[in-house]
Order: structure tokens, then sequence, then C-alpha cells
């Protein structure tokens, strides 16, 4: 991961991440010459690599993401981003990320961190139809408890 200062190429820069946000998560890293901006979807990632110097696409370098102590090959998309897909991406929590970015005689690392919100069930569904029934199930045992102590304190008070 310190291969950008033993290649000669520039130190790393400060990157900046998002935590996450409606659909997915978002992450953005940068060099003293790239800018990598990742979207997380499910078990997906879409990379959009472009220059710093004059914010073009870069398309033809090869690029891997080291998360969570892996190192993941990217596959180039006909758009000219790059997919990454591993079900590491699906574990909640925050996790550090490298782009590791080959092009030619530059190779560079450009780190940030990730944030995937927490995948746990939602309440609807099957399991607030389930807490519905729970709750009626309840009032209506109350109700019946109710009734038959004021039934029996009905009878005691007729004796």
């Amino acid at each position: 991961m310190g291969s950008a200062l033993l290649m000669g190429s520039a130190p790393l820069a400060a990157s900046t991440t998002t935590a996450a946000d409606a659909p997915g998560s978002r992450i953005e890293a940068r060099s003293a010459n790239f800018l990598a901006v990742g979207i997380v979807q499910s078990d997906h990632m879409s990379i959009h690599l472009s220059r710093l110097l004059d914010n073009a696409p870069v398309h033809d370098a090869v690029l891997s993401v080291a998360l969570r102590g892996s190192v993941h090959p990217t596959v180039a998309e006909a758009d000219g981003s790059y997919t990454l897909r591993t079900p590491d991406l699906e574990l909640p929590g925050s996790a550090a990320v490298v782009f590791q970015v080959a092009q030619g005689p530059t190779h560079e690392d450009l780190s940030g961190t990730l944030s995937l919100a927490d995948s746990a069930p939602k309440a609807d569904g099957k399991n607030s139809a389930r807490q519905l029934w729970w709750w009626v199930l309840n009032f209506a045992v109350c109700i019946g408890f109710l009734k038959l102590w004021s039934k029996r304190r009905k009878n005691t008070s007729e004796d």
C-alpha cells in the first residue's frame, strides 16, 4: 500500500468520504494525480476514476481495491467506469479502502474510509404483520382477563 512512494510518484493527498446516503454509500479518494469516486449498492461498487489536472476520465488504468484485508481486482466497463463485486461490500460498518491505480509508469494509492449502513431488517413486511397480530392477541387476552375478573367480582358481591 505504500507503493506510491516506492514507485517514485507523488505522495498521497488527503481523502474525503461521506456516509451512507439514500440508495447506496459513496466514497471519494484523491491523490496527487487521480480522483476516485465509488458508489456502493448491495455487493457491487461502481468506480469513476479521473485525472485531477483536467478531470478527464481514466480508461486505460489497472485498478484494484484493497478492502477489509483483501485486494480485489476491478473490471473495466464500456462506459469508462470500473466495477467491483465482493460480499465484503455488504458488511455493515466503516472500512478502510485503498484504490490502487497503475497507469503506465505511474502507480498511486488513493485512500479513504467507506461507511456502510447497517442492513438490519426494516419494520415493514412480515415482521410488522406478526407484530400487529401479537398486539391484537395481547389486547384480547387482557380484555378476557378483565371480563373474567369483573364477572367474578360481581358474583362475589351478590353472595
